[in-house]
């Protein structure tokens, strides 16, 4: 989200669709931009500047309605520029746009696209950028907009659009961005969250909170409604010594809700209804999956070894229950093994040294390989050795398009749907920008699929076992949903191929008008074994009695939300319909997004600006083909049904009122009262003296005065090194015969002992044959594994595990990856992390210090060390929470720890008992890496295992 004047070629490279940098690094949200990427405060005080900005989400029932309304104002004594920048999500659909400029304001207009299209041919006549919505990343668009402001004027942008929640393993997520690179007066942000089946979990994550910004957030929830405030304080939005803003950044929030084993819940508002259906506690029902691996050449190097890695990581998870079989291919298809195999341990290993062995060449043959892999199913379903209801899908993972055999992709889309026939579900992986997506739509959605692009990055690996989570546990096949005719209509798509665990069904439709005081509904579907059905009742009355409170739900939401659930599945369909099926579907798509003034692929938005109405420019809703998402048009028209924004007024009653005043409210609903909801996961820098705020970090009989082991005289160039005794060498005489003295290495681990008469022990590996257990406490619920190579002297790969919430935290030397409820999520380290999930806060500063902590437990932190002994480091903090029954290889030291006295010929020496176990102590010099890089030299009692 942004406004700002341009200046130049800077600014014309910023909305060119190809030339310059990329968009991400010159293109500024919510803030102004010049030629300088982070302009003095002088400049941002005499340009354009941001005096509000308020973004107002609520979700009603996983629907999402989300305004942003911005106010600037030209401080500069000549004509600005202001450009006002959303991200918003890929899935929503804008409905309404608007600018208020010197009491005038000018909506956005929704038309057809080809009505649109001669403004937008204009638009490009003129040489503008006529499109307004842009690809920005992996999950979003950007909406942008620029206006000429008069010297003092101000400007109100005030964007709207909506969003169906989808349940993605386990939880819904809904994504802002907030990134105005200036600081703002007035900022804040309300996230409203109401669920009639009560909030089960709520967390956030966020790329810019810090302890300070923390302090801006309010928290308020209760069994079915959450509060999320966010208003920082000038102060608090500053970049410490600076003037420029820390804001810049993702803001999700995730949650999920109470579910019964009927899974089922009918919610009513406005003669509107929609079924939500995930039942829980249902048995999965065992598959038979083949994976189709392309290994041709473009496939070499990163993308390869991602896909092995993944393949490997996924046929660990198959169960026991499963049946699998491997075809890869280039010019040429080959299977593993010519039947499929149960997933067995000895089968599964062995597959795992094929996949290793995986090796790319040649051309890409889509056609032989998919037609091997129908047959395999074929040939185990003919000899009966599909178990009865299982489940067979066949997964395909591509980076490029058909060059051998058959080529045409018209025609392999047709062979593959005439081999399935129906009986078998295609699941296709795009990888990369290369690959044709709607290629790969096309020939899942003809097969009862979808598509995903796996976007290519360090994180591909972890892309790839996600949606594998996504389908590897089916719930319930031929699920049908039936209500009585006589009380409903307009009911949205009602039949599907499979449900998965940890997703959801939705269907809305619309009550009659003489409809029951009760609706019922019924949910039919095959387990493994047998037919089953889930009834499900709601009374009308109560239902809406229920959403009648303006204070967190935007009303009428319910038919939009059937409007827009209806749109997607007609947009869906039509990409797999014949030619006379596709008109009918795009027509009826069409007016429903005329009707609700939705900006879809079909619609385009005209915004005309002050300068005349032959100032105007076109949005279009992006479409993904090959990578490359079209120009989007942003469209409105009169009369919307159920659609207004902030202002409270329709697009239809700003167009009849003509000119308009600013909108002068930045929060047209009033606010849940009590605390405000804080998010669970929060990203934002740390300062490790904060984290470690009164602990000590020097040993008891360590030096007070820390300096460099070895050190340079600046006046005699002589070269000292410093003993732990405290005695130093003159290096130089020696220096034209032997080698600088070995830098001071940081130990494996360094352990914080309570209550002992050494307080700090450095402990060196020396040892180490596969994953060690490091720290086990079962009362605590923590776990600490890793694999230590002792050739290279540091951890490739550090593990924290906990029991509540169930959570895992690994740190490689790219990136810490924290799993929960299946669902990955990677972070570079040095990236700034501020995440609270209930029971548990994870913290990363800029040096990369990952800090995992709570109230009652001990606090662990993960470190990229890149001094000297470079690699991962474990820190431990308030060790005193440590239970009697802690163990493990480091564990062992927090029993009881018996310390001999020093030895008496060499005062350097001890010996140090634990349980039935001697070590021998060295005091020796190391560097404390706790502190961060390049770290400081300490003298510390040292053991070797």
């Amino acid at each position: 989200m942004g406004f700002g004047r341009g200046l130049g070629q800077w600014f014309s490279r910023c909305r060119g669709p190809r030339a310059g940098p990329p968009l991400k690094e010159c293109c500024l949200k919510l803030g102004w931009h010049s030629n300088s990427p982070t302009p003095p405060p002088s400049l941002v005080q005499n340009g354009i500047n941001i005096y509000s900005l308020t973004v107002d989400s609520k979700v009603s029932s996983r629907f999402a309605h989300t305004v942003v309304t911005s106010r600037v104002v030209n401080r500069a004594n000549i004509m600005q520029e202001a450009t006002f920048q959303v991200e918003l999500p890929k899935r929503a659909f804008i409905t309404n746009f608007s600018m208020v400029i010197g009491g005038v304001t000018y909506p956005g207009n929704i038309k057809e696209k080809a009505a649109a299209q001669e403004q937008y041919s204009a638009a490009v006549a003129r040489g503008e950028s006529a499109g307004l919505v842009k690809a920005s990343g992996r999950k979003t668009e950007q909406f942008q907009v620029s206006v000429s402001v008069a010297p003092a004027a101000k400007v109100t942008f005030e964007l709207v659009y909506e969003e169906l929640l989808q349940r993605h393993l386990g939880a819904y997520e809904l994504l802002l961005k907030v990134q105005p690179r200036q600081l703002v007066k007035h900022l804040q942000m309300d996230i409203h969250i109401f669920e009639p089946q009560g909030i089960s979990f709520l967390e956030t994550e966020s790329t810019f909170m810090t302890n300070e910004l923390a302090d801006a957030l309010n928290v308020s929830q209760n069994k079915t409604k959450a509060h999320i405030q966010f208003k920082p304080t000038l102060s608090q939005q500053k970049s410490p010594g600076q003037q420029d803003t820390v804001l810049d950044g993702n803001f999700i929030v995730r949650y999920d809700v109470h579910r019964t084993v009927s899974g089922g819940s009918i919610q009513i508002e406005s003669g509107y209804f929609v079924h939500y259906f995930a039942p829980e506690g249902l048995p999965t029902i065992p598959k038979n999956v083949i994976f189709v691996i392309d290994k041709s050449g473009s496939m070499r190097g990163r993308k390869i070894q991602q896909t092995r890695e993944a393949l490997i990581k996924i046929l660990d998870d198959l169960s026991p229950n499963d049946q699998f079989n491997l075809v890869s291919f280039s010019g040429e298809a080959a299977q593993w093994k010519p039947l499929l195999v149960p997933a067995s341990a000895e089968n599964v290993n062995q597959a795992r040294s094929y996949a290793a062995s995986i090796q790319t060449q040649g051309g890409t043959n889509i056609n032989d390989a998919m037609l091997m892999a129908v047959q395999l199913l074929d040939s185990a379903n003919q000899k009966e050795l599909l178990p009865e209801g299982s489940v067979s899908l066949i997964i395909l993972l591509t980076d490029g398009d058909p060059t051998m055999g058959e080529t045409n992709p018209a025609r392999i889309q047709k062979n593959v749907k005439e081999a399935i026939d129906g009986q078998y579900s295609l699941f296709c992986l795009g990888f990369g920008f290369d690959v044709s997506f709607a290629f790969l739509e096309k020939l899942a959605l003809d097969n009862g699929g979808l598509t995903r692009r796996i976007y290519e990055d360090s994180d591909s690996t972890l892309q790839l076992q996600d949606f594998y989570q996504e389908v590897a546990n089916p719930l319930l096949t031929a699920v049908t949903f039936e209500y009585p005719s006589n009380a409903v209509e307009k009911v949205s798509r009602d039949n599907f191929r499979l449900l998965f665990k940890g997703s959801e069904i939705v269907v809305a439709g619309k009550l009659r008008d003489q409809s029951p005081d009760v609706l019922s509904a019924k949910v039919r579907g095959q387990l493994h074994m047998q037919n089953i059905t889930f009834q499900t009742e709601s009374s009308v009355a109560e239902q809406e009695k229920e959403f009648q409170s303006p204070k967190y739900i935007f009303h009428s939401f319910m038919e939009r939300l059937w409007a827009y659930l209806t749109i997607q599945q007609l947009l869906e369909q039509m990409v797999s319909a014949s030619d006379a099926e596709k008109q009918a579907l795009e027509t009826r798509a069409l007016n429903l997004s005329l009707q609700y003034c939705f900006v879809t692929p079909l619609t385009s938005m005209v915004v005309t600006k002050p300068e005349g109405k032959e100032w105007s420019e076109v949005a279009e809703k992006p479409v993904e083909t090959r990578g490359i998402y079209t120009d989007p048009v942003l469209t409105q028209r009169q009369g919307c049904r159920g659609q207004a924004g902030a202002s409270g007024k329709t697009p239809s009653d700003l167009w009849r009122a003509g000119p308009q005043g600013p909108l002068n409210s930045p929060h047209p609903y009033p606010l849940m009262a009590g605390k405000s909801l804080l998010p669970d996961m929060l990203l934002a820098p740390s300062i490790p003296d904060e984290v470690f705020r009164g602990v000590d970090l020097r040993a008891k009989d360590a030096p007070q005065a820390r300096v460099p082991a070895v050190a340079s005289d600046p006046v005699t160039g002589r070269i000292w090194e410093r003993k732990a005794s405290g005695s130093s060498t003159d290096l130089s005489q020696s220096a034209k015969t032997t080698s600088p003295p070995a830098p001071i290495q940081a130990p494996a681990v360094i352990l914080m002992l309570p209550g002992q008469s050494v307080d700090r022990l450095c402990v060196d590996i020396k040892h180490s044959q596969g994953p060690m257990n490091l720290l086990s406490d079962p009362d605590q619920g923590v776990e600490v594994t890793a694999q230590y190579e002792t050739e290279k002297a540091q951890f490739s790969w550090i593990e924290v595990t906990f029991k509540n919430p169930q959570l895992q935290v690994r740190a490689i030397p790219e990136h810490v990856v924290v799993t929960r409820n299946r669902r990955n999520s990677a972070y570079k380290w040095k990236e700034t992390l501020f995440s609270v999930i209930p029971g548990v806060k994870l913290t990363m500063d800029k040096a990369g210090l990952l800090l995992l902590s709570s109230p009652d437990r001990v606090t662990i932190g993960l470190l990229p060390w890149d001094g000297p002994g470079e690699g991962l480091r474990l820190l431990l903090r308030d060790t005193d929470r440590f239970s009697s029954r802690v163990g493990g290889t480091l564990g062992q030291f927090y029993q009881d720890v018996l310390w001999g006295p020093p030895a008496a010929a060499d005062d350097s020496k001890r010996m140090l008992r634990v349980q039935d176990l001697e070590y021998s102590a060295t005091r020796l010099l190391k560097l404390d890496y706790q502190e961060g890089s390049p770290g400081t030299e300490i003298s510390c009692w040292s053991v070797e295992l």
